[in-house]
């Protein structure tokens, strides 16, 4: 049996060196009732599903705004929900407490705090990629680290701060929405495949003795 290393906690200037990456699969925006209803019979037919959400930036002190955008992601498409514009329904908050499909997501207290900022959230099925590296004995906790430790490949952060609520979204902003929802949904699949197997160890980070002794 091969054994993956995994490393303890990733360097930063290692992930600059790496290829990007970003999602090629389908990307649908949603942005009317009826376009809610079809994204989500195409989601009640997956066991596990990638989530993230984005939020229009704020500049100016006390000024806060609503998750603008919810992306739920599986394998060959992401849904792109524009929550500025279609809200949080009963029926996306149904899909979101429904216990039978999981949602893989990354500091998950902080996205589903703010949804709670436009409906009384009772969420179901879910799985915080940051609890689920740690019990690994991984300290990374960013999307882009643990991608980059994972997989040898960059995730660009360019658009986070961009406009969430503009109309249309970008090309590069669907792009980022995308790739960051689908991404949790890989590392997931070659996480819990990893942790079934036991076939890996993580390496611990060089320190200054260990470096003295490679060189002598």
């Amino acid at each position: 049996m091969q054994i993956r290393t995994l490393q303890q906690q990733t360097d930063k200037a290692y992930i600059q060196t790496l290829p990007r990456f970003s999602f090629g699969g389908k990307i649908v925006v949603v942005q009317s009732q009826a376009e809610v209803r079809k994204a989500l019979s195409v989601l009640r037919r997956e066991l596990v599903v990638g989530f993230d959400t984005e939020t229009r930036p704020s500049f100016k002190k006390g000024e806060k705004h609503k998750v603008a955008l919810l992306q739920l992601s599986t394998h060959s498409v992401c849904f792109l929900f524009r929550l500025n514009m279609i809200d949080l329904t009963d029926e996306i908050a149904d899909f979101l407490a429904d216990p039978s499909v999981l949602k893989v997501g990354l500091s998950l207290t902080d996205d589903l705090s703010a949804l709670r900022g436009r409906y009384a959230l009772q969420p179901q099925g879910w799985i915080d990629l940051q609890k689920y590296v740690a019990d690994m004995g991984i300290a990374d906790r960013s999307l882009q680290k643990l991608y980059a430790n994972v997989f040898g490949k960059r995730i660009s952060k360019r658009a986070q701060r961009s406009n969430w609520e503009a109309h249309p979204l970008s090309d590069s902003q669907k792009t980022y929405a995308a790739t960051d929802a689908y991404t949790c949904l890989q590392l997931y699949d070659e996480l819990s495949a990893l942790r079934a197997s036991g076939a890996y160890r993580i390496a611990a980070p060089a320190t200054e003795e260990n470096e003295e002794k490679k060189i002598s």
